[in-house]
């Protein structure tokens, strides 16, 4: 379903609910540069990582729809444990559904990453994520998932970035609003989601990204991605 949610005044701040789940694939493809590309990344460094497991588990926090998780598990060979955490119900069932219809045994855990409990896992990722995590909780959130990754273990970040700079912020920000105008959305549109996501989503700096990541502990940190205001990074514990 095409994403017009943002055609009209809205009259409360973003949620992941039931009109959100019901466009969110065509929103995240028409809102994020290289969306595509970037969960293939992720799938390719996971892989490589976890072929030296056997019943290797992985965990994606803020699963959404599913589309990690469904394109990892499009790229298996052997098998790993797929499990996804949300705190949304319309985007927990939106994913089984799409699980299911493409075939696949992924468990989608419909609770808070805050509270949920993660065990032990070989790799965990988080796209875009992080970015909607209260900063007073982030540093907590990736020691909670340092620790509960095996020695070894990866962690794939994806998340919206700002620059320290005023000025270089402010280009990248038009770059990117020229970036969702060529994907069909209007200004008005970009405006109203812009006003919707102010306090909910707070980006953090490519730096404080990796700080938060070495404070955690990871022993190795690379960006793999970046485009403008946008990064995935992989971290090694």
């Amino acid at each position: 379903m095409k994403d017009e949610i943002f055609s009209k005044p809205q009259h409360k701040q973003f949620e992941f609910d039931t009109h959100i789940a019901s466009v969110f694939d065509d929103m995240i493809m028409r809102s994020i540069p290289f969306y595509r590309e970037s969960l293939e990344l992720g799938v390719h460094f996971i892989l490589q990582n976890l072929a030296k497991y056997q019943n290797a588990r992985l965990l994606d926090l803020g699963s959404s729809s599913g589309n990690f998780l469904i394109t990892l598990a499009s790229h298996l060979t052997s098998p790993i444990k797929l499990t996804g955490i949300d705190s949304s119900p319309a985007m927990c069932e939106h994913a089984r559904h799409k699980a299911l219809a493409h075939g696949y045994d992924i468990q989608f855990i419909c609770e808070d990453i805050l509270k949920a409990d993660f065990s032990s896992n070989h790799a965990i990722s988080a796209y875009y994520t992080l970015q909607f995590i209260r900063p007073i909780m982030r540093a907590s959130l990736v020691k909670k998932i340092h620790t509960s990754l095996e020695d070894g273990g990866i962690f794939i970040l994806a998340e919206k970035i700002n620059s320290s700079d005023k000025t270089l912020d402010k280009q990248m920000i038009e770059r990117y609003y020229q970036f969702k105008s060529t994907q069909g959305y209007t200004q008005s549109e970009i405006s109203t989601k812009r006003e919707a996501l102010e306090n909910v989503l707070i980006p953090y700096t490519l730096d404080e990204n990796i700080m938060l990541l070495k404070d955690a502990g990871f022993r190795h940190i690379e960006v793999i991605f970046k485009w403008v205001n946008f990064a995935t990074l992989l971290a090694i514990k």
